[in-house]
């Protein structure tokens, strides 16, 4: 169960039956979860999520008919309260990014360990973002190598972030809540809160994993986030 004492309710929506069953067999593990519904493409997972109301998506970033991206656009724009995670190999950077600009809530390497599945989990339906140490590092080292000849006229635009802001957003992309970067920082909740609002205001986006990935496509974390 999570903080509240209610069991979280999980869906997980990957095309490959071998996944599905790896994860299935994880979520058995772990205490206050609930598997509802599985789905092998994007048509399914909107279908059971309708139905269903789970409070966490576990989801592949590709999967037939409906990819994983469109499915999490779909599904923020109609379930806002409902946590995605996207599952997701060493070969998708471009779609993670898109992926955290869309709503989800961070992502897992499908060969994560039982530990990690059943905290993010927790995490998400907290409502916490989520990042993979080993995602995050691949990530940022691929925006520094790409050439800014392919960036986009929102990517060039001058963004002023004050130095605590950018501390504030490297922890955020650590995947820190407000109380943690609080007492990292010596500061206020109430003033991470109002630092994040400048941040996401200065950065056109209105949630932490959008912010990230915008901060990541501008080059504005450095590898060490």
């Amino acid at each position: 169960m999570n903080e509240s004492g209610k069991t979280v309710r999980v869906i997980v929506a990957d095309d490959h039956p071998v996944v599905r069953m790896g994860i299935r067999l994880m979520l058995e593990m772990g205490e206050g979860i609930e598997l509802v519904g599985e789905a092998m493409d994007g048509e399914g997972v909107l279908q059971l999520v309708s139905e269903l109301q789970p409070d966490v998506v576990l989801m592949d970033l590709r999967m037939p008919g409906v990819d994983g991206l469109e499915a999490v656009k779909r599904i923020q724009a109609t379930w806002p309260q409902v946590a995605v995670i996207m599952l997701t190999t060493y070969n998708e950077d471009d779609l993670m990014i898109d992926s955290l600009r869309a709503g989800a809530r961070g992502y897992l390497l499908k060969d994560a360990d039982l530990q990690v599945v059943l905290h993010a989990i927790h995490a998400a339906a907290r409502g916490e973002m989520l990042m993979q140490l080993e995602v995050m590092e691949r990530i940022l080292s691929r925006a520094e190598r790409a050439p800014s000849s392919t960036s986009s006229p929102q990517r060039s635009r001058q963004v002023n972030l004050t130095a605590r802001e950018q501390d504030i957003l490297a922890a955020v992309a650590r995947g820190e809540r407000s109380k943690e970067i609080a007492a990292r920082f010596g500061i206020t909740e109430r003033t991470v809160g109002a630092n994040l609002t400048s941040i996401y205001t200065k950065l056109g986006v209105d949630s932490r994993a959008a912010a990230v990935a915008v901060a990541i496509e501008r080059g504005l974390l450095p590898r060490q986030a």
